[in-house]
């Protein structure tokens, strides 16, 4: 089919700003689509078929899928592939029906505003997200661009900063750019009380972290200080020996099966931000704990299912990943496990009971895989001196589905 579909950039200064491409993709369409905003943009006189975005979004694209074979022409913030509705529309609509025309996103304007590399720089949306997404973004010396939801969004960014212990970094909200009425406004997160803020806005941030802060690395083995938990966590070190041994990649699915406080699942969603996971938990006290550790450390997509394992999984999406950290020795856990994960998916399992390792020694013998034995001393006060008290010795077992 020939492309009867284009999304068109269209920025801040209208019309006269599009590209004679865009124009002309424009001037051929019969029906037009967009926010508000962009269809005021206009002419009054001009009479086709202007149709605004509905809610649910999925709806609009059920519309523009009826169109099919017509000339439509969708109008765009900026980048339509930057966070905007072309990374949705293409989901539903194949690439060789449509043709893209980008004007400049946001965070390229704000970089010429800001004089900041946009490769040297971390972009989030806020748009419709969590603002606890932010959470993973904080480092120091980070510099973070982000596409407000409103006009009370910059408000939440400072109190998470300063929440952190970032309260000296640098705010600087961009309203409007590209508009004749575009303005700057730049001041440290705890002196932050502008209110009077355009809802189209764009935030930029240099993040400066208090002297005593120690920034939260996104490689695997945080501090078991950052997690809330009952003493059903999995230590620093057998957590970054786990990671590795689950060894995420972009876009993966992981199951936490028995999650506790969900430090694993967390920090798997924290190695790469495509990456996703399923916490299954029983335990409601827990259950608080992994909503709580994922808002703070930045991980809010977390999926957090309560129940038992073998009554849950069952209706879950095949995972490429599964960590079972406890209750490997309940009936049918591994094989049910086993059976669920994807055709070169990883399944690792840590116990520390003999019990344990009698049945992944059974299930060893049934589909292969390796052992590993993790033995961790720490030094401790022993009266006025330093000694080794070793924590209990993890058996690892690590199977890869083939």
């Amino acid at each position: 089919m020939q492309k009867w579909l284009s999304i068109i950039g269209i920025g801040e200064d209208g019309l006269a700003g599009l590209s004679p491409l865009a124009l002309s993709c424009l001037e051929k369409a019969k029906i037009i689509f967009g926010g508000e905003r962009h269809l005021s943009m206009i002419p009054h006189d001009d009479n086709r078929e202007k149709i605004s975005w509905k809610s649910p979004f999925s709806t609009s694209i059920t519309d523009i899928i009826n169109y099919r074979g017509e000339a439509v022409c969708i109008l765009a913030s900026g980048d339509p592939l930057c966070y905007g509705v072309g990374a949705t529309i293409i989901k539903d609509i194949p690439i060789s029906e449509i043709t893209i025309i980008p004007a400049p996103s946001a965070f390229s304007l704000a970089c010429s505003r800001l004089g900041w590399s946009l490769t040297e720089v971390e972009t989030l949306s806020l748009c419709g997200r969590p603002v606890s997404l932010l959470q993973s973004y904080i480092y120091p010396g980070a510099k973070l661009l982000i596409l407000s939801e409103g006009k009370n969004t910059p408000a939440h960014v400072a109190e998470i900063l300063i929440n952190r212990g970032y309260g000296n970094s640098q705010i600087t909200v961009l309203e409007k750019m590209g508009n004749i009425n575009e303005n700057i406004i730049t001041d440290i997160a705890s002196n932050w009380q502008e209110k009077n803020i355009a809802p189209l806005n764009t935030i930029g941030v240099e993040c400066i972290a208090d002297k005593e802060i120690v920034g939260l690395s996104r490689f695997p083995g945080l501090p078991d200080s950052a997690f809330h938990h009952d003493g059903q966590l999995t230590k620093r070190e057998v957590r970054a020996v786990t990671l590795s041994s689950l060894a995420p990649l972009p876009g993966e699915l992981l199951w936490d099966v028995g999650a506790g406080c969900g430090s694993i699942s967390i920090e798997w969603m924290r190695s790469d931000r495509r990456c996703r996971a399923i916490a299954i938990e029983q335990n409601s006290t827990r259950l608080n704990y992994i909503a709580d550790n994922a808002a703070a450390l930045g991980t809010p997509n977390l999926q957090i299912i309560a129940g038992k394992a073998l009554e849950v999984i069952l209706n879950l999406p095949a995972p490429n990943a599964i960590f079972i950290g406890g209750g490997v020795t309940a009936p049918e856990i591994l094989e049910t496990c086993w059976d669920g994960l994807l055709s070169g998916g990883r399944i690792v399992v840590n116990v520390v009971t003999l019990e344990g390792e009698q049945r992944l020694y059974q299930w060893y013998e049934k589909v292969g895989g390796n052992f590993t034995r993790i033995a961790i001393q720490r030094a401790e006060p022993i009266g006025k001196f330093l000694g080794w008290k070793s924590m209990s010795p993890v058996t690892q077992w690590v199977g890869i589905k083939n």
